[in-house]
């Protein structure tokens, strides 16, 4: 009775739910090595390739090689093999797959790992085929056992059938008759045509698991004997340690060590708050010397000055500008969009598990591989000898991806130091200051339009700092000194102008950057779309009608551009004190069109009431994921749009948590809409591509309604307001 009093509203959802059945992952809890009853069971299952397990009691266990983080891989990636194989969905099994060369990124090669929104891009045949293979192999098991013909054998719910014998096998039936099979080499996939589970609705996995407290976070694992390390880290970027006096710390109940490590002095203790507690008692010098302390008011400058000229082209099409001089109109602008943090709503964890000869490592990562390599080289030992057992993920939007393994590193070595199994924890306060954000970015661009009206030049000056600079990413992704990542959705804009100049100027500043949910496109897209936006009304036209016109040759832009003005009702009436926008945005090859409808208060505040969305990512999985990733991107970019800014005063992040780095609370949330554009494509992205229209469609919606400009985000009331004051000048 004790133990029941004191669990905590979680732990009494977990258990009721593991009472009560339902889905189960592959990892626990509470780590430990398999039972010899598992070790037995594993013996009999048909495993016909890397991603798929049947076991004798028919369960179907699915090994994904993505990190599951909110976007519905878990669900997604088994229904292509459900579609081929014919399981019974209820019978499914998912497991995280370990590292190793067979669950690499099919477009990657050489690594494991989630991001870029291709995780159904890159699986499509591959889970594909996996499934057929399996329907060839227990098809064959059954056929030799009947004496029959494969050919007169269908699949259907986890049984092989013989309509004219009326006989059936399941496949946990056919299990061992099928291991004993060659797997082919080629298989033949079904036909778009024949598909009965891609493209429908299907019933998330995680759902329940989610709903009930049962679902594995990196937070949640627990262990015997495990401790808990919270790590203080210099205030400034690039500071150590200079000296430390740990007594305090160590005077509090329950702390076992302060030990330093290469970022920072970590305090281990028996559980979380105890560490926390006896963190802020340390007392530590840091040294600053030699480091240059970034300041926002002065990168401002220091960008504004580079902005001015031009920098590394990026594209150039035509003389941009000679046709600018010769320009019947010339418009310019100047935009500026801030530092963001990702703020996943778990922040980041790691739980280390180190011996001379293993390292067990659970936590929720995107970089599998990346991580494994990182661990192996701090902890000593060789790659095999560490293991990744990733866990859900409370948000990932890249941070989870890092290219240097920052929070594994780091809690490897907290593992090396204490010599006991622990968990390091940041807390929000850590995650919010802890760098690798989102870089600040500042544009200058400038276009000439024709005395009818139509774009002859357009001239795009970009400043950042590069995001896989000094990572091993650059060599793929650097050439000619343009990092692809800091001009994509700028370099490569559709629309049809005869003279394009696009160029950067690469920065070198203290502060770690990683990508950022939707990446490049979260600071271009809103250059780009706003500024088109201010074109068409400079020449006095319809917004939807002047990016129509430029779309010509861009059927998808158009198709997606051509849907959302149709469903928000475009150029209709609508409640009083109300305006539109919009915006259309072509990233990771998925096209999306946004239009928000908007009003300003008074004292300012912009309040988004409705999104309509039209979505093209090629052919559809599964719907209701793909609505899920459009609303997620929607209202993560809305948090940025209207809220987000990491701002440095004398080398120090100025915000703290969520209550001067907010994120969209419930009452702000808008009605969204989304619409699909039915595709026979290869299917593309859907986890970032709803991010970058938001913003520019919010803002040229503010300049319907107000007659003002917004070319500096995040969308304050003190901003609108100063844009409102600057428009009536």
């Amino acid at each position: 009775m004790k133990g029941i009093i004191n669990m905590t509203r979680r732990d009494f959802l977990k258990t009721g739910a593991l009472l009560g059945g339902g889905l189960v992952l592959g990892f626990s809890l509470t780590p430990q090595e398999s039972s010899g009853e598992a070790t037995a069971q594993a013996a009999a299952t048909f495993a016909p390739n890397a991603f798929i397990r049947i076991a004798p009691d028919d369960s179907v266990t699915i090994i994904i090689n993505k990190a599951e983080m909110g976007q519905g891989v878990y669900t997604a990636l088994p229904m292509l093999i459900a579609e081929e194989l014919s399981i019974d969905w209820k019978k499914v099994l998912i497991e995280a797959a370990p590292v190793a060369p067979e669950y690499n990124h099919t477009e990657w090669k050489y690594i494991q790992g989630t991001g870029g929104s291709s995780s159904i891009r890159s699986s499509w045949v591959q889970f594909r085929k996996a499934g057929a293979s399996a329907r060839i192999m227990l098809v064959a098991a059954a056929a030799e056992l009947w004496h029959v013909d494969p050919a007169a054998c269908r699949v259907k719910r986890g049984f092989v059938i013989h309509d004219s014998s009326h006989r059936r096998l399941s496949f946990g039936k056919l299990a061992d008759k099928a291991a004993l099979l060659t797997p082919p080499k080629d298989v033949e996939l079904k036909q778009p045509e024949y598909f009965t589970v891609i493209g429908k609705p299907m019933r998330r996995v995680d759902a329940r698991d989610k709903t009930t407290g049962t679902a594995v976070f990196g937070l949640d694992i627990k262990s015997p004997g495990m401790l808990t390390a919270v790590v203080a880290r210099p205030p400034v970027f690039g500071g150590r340690v200079k000296s430390f006096n740990p007594e305090k710390a160590r005077a509090v109940e329950g702390v076992k060590a302060v030990v330093q490590i290469d970022s920072g002095i970590a305090v281990v203790a028996d559980h979380f708050w105890t560490a926390k507690t006896a963190r802020d008692a340390l007392e530590i010098v840091w040294d600053e010397s030699g480091l240059s302390l970034p300041d926002t008011e002065a990168l401002r400058k220091q960008y504004d000055g580079l902005a001015a000229a031009q920098g590394a082209a990026a594209r150039r099409d035509g003389d941009a500008a000679q046709a600018f001089a010769q320009a019947a109109r010339q418009i310019s602008a100047e935009y500026e969009v801030p530092y963001l943090a990702h703020a996943p709503m778990e922040t980041l964890n790691c739980f280390v598990d180190l011996h001379s000869d293993r390292c067990d490592i659970w936590t929720g990562t995107q970089f599998q591989t990346v991580d494994r390599d990182a661990a192996a080289r701090v902890s000593g030992l060789a790659h095999e000898q560490v293991k990744i057992h990733t866990t859900y993920l409370g948000g990932g939007f890249g941070r989870r991806a890092n290219p240097l393994s920052d929070f594994v590193t780091e809690a490897v070595n907290v593992a090396k130091a204490v010599q006991q199994p622990v968990k390091t924890v940041w807390t929000r306060e850590d995650d919010i200051k802890g760098g690798y954000y989102r870089p600040m970015w500042r544009d200058r661009i400038s276009a000439g339009l024709d005395a009818e009206g139509k774009l002859t030049s357009w001239q795009h000056t970009i400043v950042g700092q590069s995001i896989v600079a000094g990572t091993s990413f650059e060599p793929m992704m650097v050439k000619n000194g343009i990092d692809s990542t800091s001009v994509e959705g700028a370099d490569d804009i559709p629309y049809a102008i005869a003279n394009i100049l696009v160029s950067l100027h690469t920065t070198k500043i203290g502060v770690p950057v990683q990508w950022w949910r939707s990446v490049g496109h979260s600071h271009t897209a809103f250059v780009v779309e706003t500024f088109i936006d201010e074109a068409a009304h400079a020449v006095g036209k319809d917004p939807y009608e002047f990016r129509r016109g430029l779309l010509a040759k861009q059927p998808r832009h158009k198709a997606v551009l051509d849907l959302v003005a149709q469903k928000s009702r475009w150029g209709e009436q609508l409640k009083a004190g109300r305006k539109q926008g919009m915006a259309v945005h072509k990233s990771f090859n998925s096209y999306v069109a946004q239009t928000a409808e908007v009003s300003v208060s008074k004292e300012g505040a912009v309040r988004v009431h409705k999104v309509v969305c039209a979505v093209d990512c090629g052919r559809v999985v599964n719907p209701d994921i793909v609505k899920a990733q459009m609303e997620s991107g929607i209202v993560f970019g809305l948090s940025a749009a209207l809220f987000g800014a990491i701002t440095f005063k004398n080398g120090r992040v100025e915000q703290n948590n969520f209550y001067d780095y907010p994120i969209l609370r419930m009452k702000d949330m808008p009605e969204v809409e989304v619409h699909i554009i039915k595709s026979d494509e290869p299917p593309t992205g859907v986890g970032e591509p709803g991010v970058p229209p938001i913003a520019p469609a919010v803002a040229n919606a503010v300049f319907a309604a107000t007659g003002a400009r917004l070319r500096q985000l995040p969308m304050t009331a003190d901003a609108v307001l100063k844009a409102i004051k600057t428009a009536q000048k």
